[in-house]
């Protein structure tokens, strides 16, 4: 798999338990904030039934409630500050890097702006077997909305 130039992982790749990355020509250049807020301003239908089953069947095994995105507008965050459940990692015109870690697994989601093409790259790292069972449905699950975030930020 090619990765956008800047991307960053959360981990060295044959560390990884799943790494995926998409691409998308936009009309017009944005930054990598720009890009989230887009996002996060018109959530996915079916998103926050979808974190309701994720933190209801997480929370048996000790996982952190998240609650998912709250569609909140964001000033201009700084490294150390959260983006609803994500530290915020890095961020630059070009790059923005978010990190949510548990006993369980840490993610990473990062977003890259190279002129007019916006990539979104996913690594995960799992600490056990409930990461790993974890990662089983949320695989697919987490391509598709990907792609779906993307497709709507294509046609604008």
């Amino acid at each position: 798999m090619q990765l956008p130039t800047h991307a960053q992982l959360i981990a060295p790749r044959d560390a990884l338990a799943f790494l995926h990355s998409q691409s998308t020509l936009l009309p017009a250049p944005i930054t990598a904030i720009a890009a989230w807020r887009l996002v996060m301003a018109r959530p996915l239908p079916g998103m926050a039934w979808a974190f309701w089953l994720r933190d209801a069947i997480s929370a048996r095994f000790g996982v952190a409630r998240i609650g998912g995105f709250s569609g909140k507008a964001v000033d201009t965050p700084q490294v150390g500050d959260h983006l609803d459940f994500f530290l915020v990692e890095h961020i630059s015109d070009s790059v923005l890097s978010l990190t949510a870690r548990d006993r369980h697994l840490d993610v990473m989601t990062c977003i890259t702006v190279e002129g007019a093409r916006l990539a979104i790259t996913a690594s995960v790292v799992t600490h056990n077997a409930f990461g790993r069972a974890y990662m089983i449905p949320v695989a697919p699950a987490h391509r598709l909305i990907v792609w779906a975030m993307l497709r709507r930020l294509r046609r604008g």
